[in-house]
């Protein structure tokens, strides 16, 4: 995904790029832990819409019936529970779709500044 993000004008350290690899990698874990089913895999699709000055990541699973909700903060012991909040913090919209013909997509949007042409 970094390596995408590079070809794009995105360099590793930047921050759309800290971002972005940020929020893939909550919702993947997201569809991994709560919306796999056996013999299906999840998908994630991320595109930078440059005018529009973002990028939209998107990843869908197979499962209907666990589809996240407003984050709630867990328990200082708790070891899980903050991905929603680490994906609420750095995009600007963000939320979830039914897919046809199973399962869900979950998506964000995160901001992009033009990338910076290299020499």
């Amino acid at each position: 995904m970094v390596r995408r993000l590079a070809e794009w004008g995105f360099g590793p350290t930047t921050d759309a790029s800290c971002s972005v690899a940020l929020v893939v990698a909550e919702l993947a874990a997201n569809a991994v832990c709560h919306g796999r089913l056996r013999g299906r895999n999840f998908h994630v699709r991320v595109d930078y819409e440059g005018p529009a000055g973002r990028f939209r990541i998107e990843v869908s699973d197979a499962v209907l019936g666990r589809v996240p909700e407003q984050p709630k903060l867990p328990d200082d012991d708790q070891e899980t529970g903050r991905g929603l909040f680490l994906v609420e913090a750095v995009a600007t919209r963000w939320g979830w779709e039914s897919r046809n013909p199973v399962g869900k997509t979950v998506w964000a949007e995160v901001p992009a500044d033009r990338p910076v042409p290299t020499a």
